[in-house]
């Protein structure tokens, strides 16, 4: 980023602490997302199967088990 990308993001009214807020909470759901997408983290079955995709993970095409509590 530079200073002229965050000019729109001020002009629509946000203060530094707004455009420091967005990126924290952008940044938070961009790792979360990247964990739960590298442990092969399903989505709820409330999703629709349009979004939830034909999902393939590198541990399940090597035959690993995932952890289940008894």
């Amino acid at each position: 980023m530079r200073e002229e990308d965050l000019r729109p993001l001020r002009q629509g009214g946000m203060t530094d602490r707004d455009i420091v807020d967005a990126n924290q909470i952008v940044a938070y759901f961009n790792y979360v997302n990247r964990v739960a997408d590298g442990l092969g983290v399903e989505l709820e079955p409330y999703w629709p199967d349009e979004v939830r995709g034909n999902r393939t993970y590198a541990l399940r095409r090597l035959g690993e088990t995932r952890h289940r509590d008894p």
